[in-house]
């Protein structure tokens, strides 16, 4: 019993892994920034867990929903330049979603 390795094949299944890997990471950050750009600053209250080390109060929560609406008000940005950053956020968004679903349709068809 001989065990061969197709390195080639191994390669080429290591760099669509790698360059997958860095277009999610790449367009999910483009598309955070975009949003915040937008005006739209995702706030994110945490879940509540019983054996949770930290858990914000309600004064902390309200204290960041202020600053991401004092911020959003700063935002130097007309209406248009906005809007187009929120569908440019939709648009990166997207490009993830896409992305993972053909890693996945790979996984699953093309196997």
């Amino acid at each position: 019993m001989s065990l061969e390795i197709d390195w080639q094949a191994f390669l080429s299944v290591f760099a669509a892994a790698l360059v997958g890997a860095a277009v999610i990471v790449l367009f999910y950050a483009l598309g955070l920034r975009m949003l915040v750009r937008a005006g739209r600053i995702p706030v994110v209250t945490p879940a509540e867990f019983t054996d949770a080390i930290t858990v914000l109060s309600e004064k902390e929560i309200k204290r960041a929903e202020k600053q991401a609406a004092k911020a959003a008000r700063k935002n130097p940005l007309t209406e248009g330049q906005r809007q187009l950053a929120f569908v440019a956020a939709i648009a990166c968004f997207a490009v993830c979603a896409v992305a993972v679903a053909g890693g996945i349709l790979m996984i699953v068809i093309g196997h």
